[in-house]
């Protein structure tokens, strides 16, 4: 089991760097940046500071991030309840906003952020 999490882990991990250097692409970067952004987030108990690339949808200034697989992850669990300050990378600049993530009854996580003026 544990060497089933690394792979886990590390696959996720090339994933994750792979999304982020296509965002970055000259060729590809438009096209990937309208569905994909990159969170970053303060840690709720640890206080570092984290990133991660996420799929979104926007409408105005409102976010909405659908969390693939919510058991699997812990960063959406930093915007339970109250939520908290998050920065997403929109249109090619830093953007700050504030976040708060649902589980509806079915067990799917949805975070909505919305975007400072």
């Amino acid at each position: 089991m544990r060497a089933r999490k690394w792979f886990q882990h590390r696959a996720v991990g090339r994933v994750n760097a792979c999304v982020v250097a296509l965002r970055s692409s000259p060729r590809w970067g438009g096209l990937v940046s309208r569905r994909f952004t990159v969170v970053t987030y303060t840690g709720r108990r640890s206080g570092r500071t984290f990133s991660t690339p996420v799929a979104y949808r926007r409408a105005a200034d409102v976010v909405t991030i659908g969390v693939q697989f919510p058991d699997s992850k812990t960063w959406w669990r930093n915007f339970l309840g109250e939520g908290g300050p998050i920065s997403l990378n929109l249109d090619g600049e830093d953007r700050a906003g504030h976040a708060v993530a649902r589980r509806d009854p079915r067990g799917r996580v949805t975070v909505t952020v919305r975007l400072d003026k």
